[in-house]
């Protein structure tokens, strides 16, 4: 295990920027997720690492000493990809155990490395089968094996269950989760998915346009958002987002509603008021967003409802999956202070 330190990278394609200056630190052992739409720079990120492409400049650190100029193989990490990538002709034991043809290691054991990685993931009975004789998840399980023979420093991961259905993937996702607390290896995992972000990390790495937005565990990106990026990135479904200013020590929406939650701000600032649907009740006794039910979709215990509210569009809130309110229902959504968040209208950072 290692830990894992990029300084200052940045990556560029002729004119163009992809990553631009990104620093962070990853602990020994640690489980980091870097997530965020196509083309943030996620995957470049990983590929810097993994030593597939050259960083223009800036280093890259593993356990302590600079790789720039070390080959893939020489930085002790092992990459799983989105695609398999198993050879459809040779047995689960040979696509295990080729990550280990050019290793120093005797026969036996090579042999018994093997067994124990089958045993780890649950593959002992299948390693005299062709992949062709294997389900998506089992045959990720052998990419993932195939990395894990090799015992290396870091595990990379990039977007290895995109290929998956959601069932699958839901199982997958538990699978990486357990493995890597029984082995403890330092894993980077790059997905678009925040779900699986949520799910898996320890940290999460937020990324748009090359930049690094947030760094956090789960909770304190979800519940504590450094800007309206991430607020409405992470969660789903996101963040409701209504504009106001400031006023007489709160915030004055512009659908006209006065809202108390001490805002010490100057009068006349614009702001952006932020709730989570989870945090929307009906019926408050202290609205903040009044307006008519346009859809709604039942998800079982609870319903998620559509609600138009006039100075704001469209405002989503979660309701009683047993008695939600009709279509064309006229609804008063209210939300404590304490779950409100406040950002600057210009900026978008949160205040």
């Amino acid at each position: 295990m290692a830990n894992l330190a990029l300084r200052s990278l940045v990556q560029t394609y002729g004119k163009v920027t992809v990553l631009h200056g990104i620093d962070l630190e990853i602990e020994d052992g640690e489980f980091v997720v870097l997530v965020g739409p196509s083309g943030c720079g996620k995957s470049t990120t990983l590929r810097l690492i993994a030593g597939l492409e050259e960083a223009t400049s800036g280093f890259i650190e593993i356990g302590g000493r600079v790789v720039n100029n070390l080959e893939p193989k020489e930085r002790d990490i092992a990459m799983v990809f989105q695609n398999y990538a198993i050879y459809p002709h040779m047995t689960v034991r040979k696509n295990i155990g080729f990550g280990l043809r050019s290793s120093p290691l005797s026969r036996p054991e090579k042999d018994k490395r093997i067994e124990d990685v089958a045993a780890l993931l649950d593959m002992t009975d299948l390693l005299g089968r062709k992949p062709s004789q294997l389900s998506g998840g089992q045959r990720q399980r052998v990419a993932i094996g195939r990395a894990m023979v090799r015992d290396p420093a870091v595990f990379l991961f990039d977007e290895p269950l995109s290929n998956l259905d959601a069932q699958l993937r839901t199982q997958m996702r538990l699978e990486i989760k357990k493995l890597h607390q029984r082995v403890g290896t330092t894993i980077v995992f790059v997905t678009h998915d925040q779900v699986e972000a949520m799910t898996m990390a320890d940290r999460i790495v937020i990324m748009k346009d090359g930049f690094i937005q947030q760094v956090g565990t789960p909770s304190e990106v979800y519940h504590r958002p450094a800007n309206t990026f991430v607020a409405t990135f992470i969660g789903a479904p996101a963040m409701n987002m209504v504009t106001g200013a400031v006023a007489d020590g709160g915030v004055r929406l512009d659908t006209g509603q006065q809202v108390p939650i001490g805002a010490e701000l100057d009068d006349g600032r614009r702001v952006i008021l932020g709730v989570r649907p989870d945090d929307l009740h009906l019926d408050s006794g202290a609205p903040v967003l009044s307006g008519s039910v346009t859809v709604r979709e039942p998800l079982g215990p609870e319903t998620l409802i559509y609600v138009h509210v006039e100075g704001a569009g469209e405002i989503t809130a979660k309701a009683d999956g047993r008695l939600p309110p009709d279509v064309g229902q006229v609804v008063h959504l209210g939300a404590r202070p304490e779950d409100m968040h406040l950002f600057d209208a210009e900026s978008g950072e949160a205040l």
